[in-house]
């Protein structure tokens, strides 16, 4: 196999991680790379000192690119945030005139729920009661978010209300001091999750650039509160990586609690330590997973059952979004769902268990998938593979849910290009999807062109996971992999033997040497 990497200093005695340096130098190796950096002078030369700079070091860098691409997302959400007399007598509100929110494409679910969640009246979550006053007959309903994102909404709100007090601060709408506030914290919990990824990332830190500079940024850093969970997600990785499982176990709970999907990294967790035989490191993380996520919920649980239970419900009771496969066949075959026509209120149940159905099956594959590999699979494949089967067969793929892949992609397939295609496809995805909301009446697009979009985005999607498996079954094709490196992200897996119960059956065990010699 080439291998594409530059080496320098002597060669790696096998065993030794401190013999030499290997440094990945994407402006020779990269033809991507190499193209761009024709704008800053070309490829780095041949006799160039590498890693002498003492401030502009590359994870300075990275995180110097984030916020340029932060500051993008941040400008294109400002047209949302315009203020303009608006009101009957002059008063003066946010300027959403002419459906401006899918026009400039530049809505933003934290700037609607800021009064939708009452959160302009200084409301706790889940203790108000959001009553619809056009729809005295709708069922009450509360904050919908999980404990983490709602506090986090809340700590917001207050902030921007003393910031709105102070007679000595610049002015504006409490709404767009409250989406500034917002966009800061999310900005920083960005930070983080390209922080931990290029620690992750190991000598490969410059394909963390992909996640600083993602398009996905651009659209979705500021759509929702999703960067609190992947900052949690990313540092409980990082956790795992330098063997601190509790530690691990503990941010992954709390990521669990602003977002379920932190708590999926467990599966796979669960299963390769299972091959490894290091069952204690992950009953370790689980228990403090578990134990966390408890400790954060139960407290709201117990004072406000209704309203922290009012996620779960919503998730239970909605039906399948726009952007899920389930309504992309709707919207090509005119099929009725697996439910039917259903009225206001009515529970989707069959949809619901089909779609918990496949991901479990699913589940089951990945989990085959990582047994019976010739070389256990790396923990970012698997947190990929596990993240991208949830998003595919769920009844819900929300916009933003997309950063929750970014930076497992990049750990798990370091491959430039194809990344930055599927990142490209995910982020235009936007465009057809505001148009969508515009309505036809409205000079909008009408729903194929979005849903046919949403097509492509999720075949990129299983191109990736095709690819990741691929990789998984010839892993002497993994960038990743190479001369004494096992799995960056594997704590106590890096260089773990295969060692997986005896009670486990033979089908379910690694396939032999011989197999693995001709595979």
């Amino acid at each position: 196999m080439t291998d594409e990497r530059t080496l320098i200093g002597p060669a790696p005695v096998a065993g030794d991680r401190r013999s030499a340096e290997w440094r990945d130098l994407p402006s020779r190796t990269d033809p991507l790379t190499r193209e761009l950096s024709t704008v800053i002078g070309g490829p780095i030369g041949e006799h160039a000192l590498v890693g002498r700079t003492r401030f502009f070091t590359p994870m300075r860098a990275l995180l110097l690119l984030a916020v340029i691409f932060l500051a993008f997302c941040w400008f294109g959400k400002a047209a949302c945030i315009q203020q303009a007399n608006v009101g009957p007598n002059g008063e003066l509100g946010l300027d959403w005139r002419g459906s401006r929110q899918y026009v400039a494409l530049c809505y933003s679910d934290t700037v609607p729920l800021y009064g939708a969640e009452k959160l302009n009246e200084g409301a706790f979550p889940y203790k108000k009661v959001l009553r619809d006053p056009d729809k005295p007959d709708a069922e009450d309903r509360y904050m919908e978010y999980p404990v983490v994102s709602g506090l986090y909404q809340f700590a917001a709100m207050k902030i921007a209300k003393a910031w709105d007090s102070a007679m000595f601060l610049p002015g504006a709408l409490q709404v767009v001091i409250y989406f500034n506030v917002i966009a800061f914290g999310l900005s920083l919990a960005w930070l983080v999750t390209v922080w931990a990824t290029a620690l992750l990332a190991g000598r490969r830190v410059w394909d963390v650039a992909l996640v600083a500079c993602s398009p996905l940024v651009i659209v979705h850093a500021f759509t929702n509160f999703d960067p609190l969970a992947t900052g949690f997600a990313a540092a409980g990785l990082l956790a795992w990586a330098r063997r601190y499982p509790v530690l691990a176990g503990v941010l992954l709970g709390i990521g669990g609690a602003a977002k379920l999907y932190p708590l999926f990294i467990l599966g796979p967790l669960l299963i390769l330590c299972l091959r490894s035989g290091r069952m204690r490191a992950w009953t370790a993380a689980f228990v403090a997973a578990g134990g966390t996520w408890l400790l954060v919920n139960l407290p709201i649980a117990v004072k406000y059952p209704r309203g922290w239970a009012e996620f779960f419900r919503l998730n239970t009771d909605r039906h399948a979004d726009p952007d899920s496969i389930y309504n992309v066949i709707t919207s090509f075959t005119g099929w009725a769902g697996f439910d039917g026509p259903l009225d206001a209120g009515e529970k989707p149940v069959i949809l619901n268990l089909v779609s918990l159905s496949l991901f479990a099956v699913v589940c089951a594959g990945i989990a085959w998938i990582a047994l019976t590999a010739p070389r256990r699979p790396r923990v970012a494949q698997l947190c990929f593979l596990i993240v991208a089967a949830f998003l595919l067969t769920n009844k819900v793929w929300s916009p933003q849910y997309s950063l929750w892949l970014v930076p497992l992609a990049v750990l798990a397939l370091p491959h430039r290009r194809i990344l930055l295609a599927w990142m490209l496809i995910d982020a235009v995805l936007w465009a057809p999807r505001m148009f969508y909301y515009l309505g036809i009446d409205n000079k909008g697009l009408p729903e194929q062109w979005f849903t046919g979009t949403v097509v492509v985005r999720d075949l990129a999607v299983i191109g990736l996971c095709a690819l990741i498996i691929r990789q998984i079954y010839r892993p002497a094709q993994d960038r990743v992999r190479y001369g004494w490196i096992d799995d960056p992200v594997g704590g106590v897996l890096d260089q773990a033997d295969d060692n997986p119960p005896r009670w486990l059956p033979q089908r379910l065990r690694p396939r032999s040497k011989e197999l693995i010699a001709v595979g």
